[in-house]
């Protein structure tokens, strides 16, 4: 199987467009998105109904979720951000977020936007490997083969024995998956990378070969788009010039 997987669009739709066209050129027979389309960009909308057109299977992340359920735990402009994106979403579009589902399982490989043991809200971070390395145990007390995710925004992955992260950047943007191997692979952000490298970033999966895509794409009209919405604030168009 040849296919693409996208995490965290959050409503950048410049983003979205190009890594779709990438994926398409490169010939993917579907794409996967594991959630985040919402939240921080400009174009809650656009990202949806593109989503719906394109994508064979879309999840549920936590920005998400939080547009069903209400954002009163996240801070003040995020969650400004979150209520204005449901107003513009309207009815039919928030129901369909409504019905997405929280994990996608393949024979053994697993999709969803947070982690295997909550799929939509517990961060991994490179650091537990040396600050929480229990939590990283039974992230992979979860795992039969390989489970790919989203979240920190952060492209890499997360192998067992011995316990480590490694940048997608230090791996060359590949990894050659090793029947038996159990492990954790992050494919980056789309809309909002926070890798210190600004491109949108998307994962390709051709059989056992993963590839980290970097996409370059139009940041200034997106910042722009921020800039110019009072819902929105200018600290997000700021960590998009910045890759953070």
């Amino acid at each position: 199987m040849h296919y693409a997987i996208l995490s965290c669009v959050h409503a950048n739709y410049e983003a979205l467009v190009a890594v779709i066209d990438d994926a398409t050129r490169r010939g993917v027979e579907r794409i996967i998105l594991v959630g985040d389309l919402v939240g921080f960009g400009p174009q809650p909308v656009e990202c949806v109904d593109l989503a719906r057109q394109a994508c064979s299977i879309v999840l549920r992340g936590c920005h998400d979720q939080a547009l069903l359920d209400g954002a009163a735990h996240l801070p003040a402009p995020t969650r400004q951000g979150i209520e204005w994106a449901k107003q513009e979403l309207g009815a039919e579009r928030v129901e369909w977020i409504s019905k997405l589902g929280e994990t996608y399982d393949a024979a053994g490989i697993v999709f969803c936007h947070a982690s295997p043991r909550e799929p939509i809200s517990e961060y991994l971070f490179a650091e537990d490997v040396r600050r929480d390395p229990r939590k990283l145990g039974r992230a992979f007390e979860k795992t039969s083969k390989i489970v790919f995710v989203g979240h920190t925004h952060i492209a890499g992955i997360f192998q067992e024995n011995p316990l480590r992260w490694t940048p997608a950047s230090q791996l060359e943007n590949y990894y050659h998956y090793k029947r038996g191997d159990r492990v954790i692979v992050n494919v980056g952000s789309v809309g909002q990378p926070r890798d210190r490298d600004p491109r949108a970033c998307y994962l390709e999966v051709n059989k056992n070969e993963l590839y980290w895509r970097r996409v370059d794409y139009d940041v200034q009209q997106v910042v722009a788009k921020i800039q110019a919405n009072s819902h929105l604030t200018a600290s997000t168009a700021q960590r998009l010039i910045r890759g953070l």
